[in-house]
């Protein structure tokens, strides 16, 4: 599984002697609105994700986990270290989330730039409009905080899952491969959307999906597959 959270992990949190860096938001703080306010990316960004990268630090100092790929330190503090754990992992989530929306995405993949994607939800779930009905409902059955993923197997078999807290596929869906998720803690959507989640997830689905990502990932999980054994 490490191999494969790495192909992603040029998305979230980067090692520099020592220290994990709070990775830049890959649009600009105004390109989602009205979707997402400038306001919210910047508390979202600027203090929740940098508060858990800043607390990341701080607690793998000195340990056997630092200077450890961040995917390493989210699996061998699973269970040994809530606090790590928590942290590394909502350092890597967060990370994830921002590379899964753009301006201007969301609705059905365009067929035709995403054919493999378009080809592997029509097999899994039966239809978009199937797939759609499912993650909405992962995000907002999701109880208090927490994330809803698409997951892929090595042979790019996808289903929907949702995890609590900070938990992700790494840990929680054993080799399933994570390439979308929505973030549903309050923190993501309040001050836009305040109690109505989902709205938010509506909005996400329907303007703000980035499926060239999401394609590319399903397209890693399934390169890593090729010479795979269970």
């Amino acid at each position: 599984m490490q191999q494969i959270i790495s192909l992603l992990s040029i998305f979230a949190v980067a090692a520099h002697a020592a220290t994990y860096d709070l990775p830049p938001l890959p649009f600009g703080l105004s390109a989602l609105k009205p979707m997402i306010s400038k306001n919210t990316l910047q508390i979202h960004h600027g203090k929740h994700h940098a508060k858990y990268v800043d607390t990341l630090n701080s607690l793998v100092a000195g340990t056997h986990l630092e200077n450890q790929p961040l995917e390493t330190i989210i699996k061998e503090s699973y269970k040994s270290n809530k606090s790590i754990f928590n942290n590394a992992a909502q350092a890597w989530n967060h990370s994830f989330y921002w590379q899964c929306m753009k301006a201007k995405g969301g609705g059905t993949p365009d067929e035709s730039s995403h054919k493999q994607l378009c080809d592997k939800i029509n097999a899994s779930f039966g239809s978009y409009a199937n797939f759609r009905k499912q993650f909405a409902e992962a995000a907002n059955t999701a109880f208090g905080s927490g994330w809803a993923w698409l997951v892929s197997d090595r042979k790019g078999n996808l289903s929907v899952t949702k995890t609590i807290g900070a938990e992700n596929p790494m840990v929680a869906s054993g080799r399933l491969i994570p390439i979308l998720t929505c973030d549903v803690w309050e923190h993501a959507y309040y001050l836009d959307y305040a109690n109505l989640r989902p709205t938010y997830v509506d909005t996400f689905l329907d303007k703000l999906v980035n499926w060239e990502f999401v394609a590319e990932n399903l397209e890693r999980a399934m390169d890593s597959g090729r010479n795979w054994s269970c």
